[in-house]
């Protein structure tokens, strides 16, 4: 794996992503609106958004991660296991495990295909090396 830039987007050989057209025409809304524009994690989602590959709308979306799905993921240095639910900054509950993608976790995650790695930095300069094991795609 390599290394994260220091700052804090992903790195150029990181894992490709893929993406519905639904999700992103949603995720471009969100980012072009004036409460999320100036967002500390939207230049970090803008980059994914811009290097994933695009799936039609009816593709079969398990084990992708996408908007509202459910993931389970493994940090590999500590063996911690994380499930969680990626959603939109305003349905965003830790406590409830539901990651907002504008969170460098949520953001890192989205597009991901089980046994897809990526190293992310968090808070106190330690990365977390999370590897997805399942993902249960939204209810449409």
């Amino acid at each position: 794996m390599s290394s994260q830039s220091k700052s804090g987007l992903p790195p150029s050989d990181a894992p490709p992503i893929r993406i519905t057209r639904h999700d992103l025409a949603r995720l471009d809304a969100l980012l072009d609106s004036p409460t999320y524009r100036q967002h500390p994690g939207a230049s970090a989602l803008q980059r994914e958004l811009d290097r994933a590959d695009l799936l039609p709308d009816d593709a079969p979306a398990d084990a992708i991660v996408g908007m509202h799905a459910r993931v389970t993921c493994i940090d590999d240095e500590t063996g911690t296991r994380h499930t969680l639910t990626l959603v939109y900054p305003h349905e965003a509950d830790v406590d409830a495990g539901r990651v907002s993608i504008l969170a460098p976790v949520g953001t890192a995650l989205l597009g991901l295909k089980i046994d897809q790695r990526i190293d992310w930095p968090v808070s106190g300069g330690r990365t977390l090396r999370l590897r997805v094991l399942e993902v249960a795609p939204a209810d449409h």
